[in-house]
């Protein structure tokens, strides 16, 4: 019998080639949920259902019909959650706190690294979260609750995403790697401030190969989930390296992010899965894209979180 499948924020960056990837096989029913926050139009041809996380009255009827439900609608960022500080809190535990309390089937929540905030070791699920920001605060408040009321659950600690989803999900250019590739497509300095800061990075359709695999598998509980780690003066060399003419200006200025973290996801690697992409080939899919002129208007601000949100007065 086919798995019925409940991406809520599939619309999204991540949920885009998620989509895609479930709807590629035959042993799943898909529908997408999703309030078309940064979208104009969703044309895919996917069961859809035009609803915010808030909104307990259409999500409540539909939640008992699907098996899985990947959770991965949020305000997300520090800059953007801190726009309106009660929704975001109503939007990431809130909406997660009502998920667990009236769902019984499979849940799959995508949280963040950013819970470890600045943790100098190299570090499992095991060390205590740091958060600095209300995002991060949320997502740790969120997973607490799914940790104590659920017993069916895989919690993902997401990397720094890079690179591009599908062929019509939104790109972002507030994630550092893409961001740092367009500058060195269109001429811009990088400027690193210390650099020394580490990320964890993560290809975005990992994000969907990992979700996807937790399901065939039975993979249950708390896993970070990375690639690699960098420091961001690595990110922004392995970039020249791929864009000879990127010219980087470091300074030893101190940046306002101060997340500094470095994961270990031998726990999720023990399960067996692998990360299918990889930093070079990500990079590389994203300057062809850029260099062809295929983004009309890189200064849109749909492309940023918190630009978007402060242009529509969130």
């Amino acid at each position: 019998m086919r798995k019925k499948i409940l991406i809520v924020g599939g619309a999204g960056y991540i949920g885009g080639f998620m989509t895609d990837l479930f709807q590629q096989s035959h042993d799943y029913d898909v529908t997408v949920y999703d309030n078309l926050l940064y979208e104009e139009r969703f044309l895919k041809r996917v069961n859809f259902i035009n609803g915010d996380i808030l909104d307990r009255k259409k999500l409540l009827p539909i939640l008992s019909n699907f098996d899985v439900v990947v959770w991965l609608a949020a305000i997300v960022g520090d800059g953007a959650c801190a726009l309106n500080q009660e929704y975001t809190i109503e939007c990431n535990y809130g909406a997660t706190k009502f998920l667990v309390d009236n769902y019984k089937g499979k849940i799959i929540f995508a949280s963040t690294c950013s819970v470890y905030g600045i943790n100098h070791d190299l570090i499992d699920e095991k060390a205590t979260p740091n958060p600095l920001s209300l995002y991060a605060n949320t997502k740790v408040q969120a997973e607490q609750y799914i940790m104590a009321n659920s017993d069916n659950y895989t919690i993902f600690r997401l990397g720094t995403l890079y690179g591009l989803s599908d062929e019509h999900s939104r790109l972002r250019f507030d994630l550092v790697a893409n961001i740092l590739t367009l500058k060195a497509v269109t001429g811009e300095k990088l400027s690193v401030f210390g650099g020394e800061q580490w990320r964890p990075l993560l290809h975005v359709r990992d994000v969907a190969y990992a979700t996807k695999f937790a399901v065939e598998n039975n993979v249950n509980g708390l896993f970070n989930l990375s690639e690699r780690n960098v420091t961001i003066a690595e990110l922004a060399t392995t970039i020249a390296e791929h864009i000879k003419e990127a010219k980087i200006e470091f300074t030893d200025l101190k940046f306002e992010d101060m997340r500094n973290y470095r994961v270990t996801n031998d726990k999720i690697l023990a399960s067996g899965w692998q990360p299918k992409e990889n930093l070079d080939s990500g990079l590389e899919e994203m300057i062809t894209v850029f260099k062809a002129g295929r983004v009309k208007n890189v200064k849109d601000p749909v492309y940023s979180n918190v630009d978007y949100l402060k242009s529509i007065q969130f």
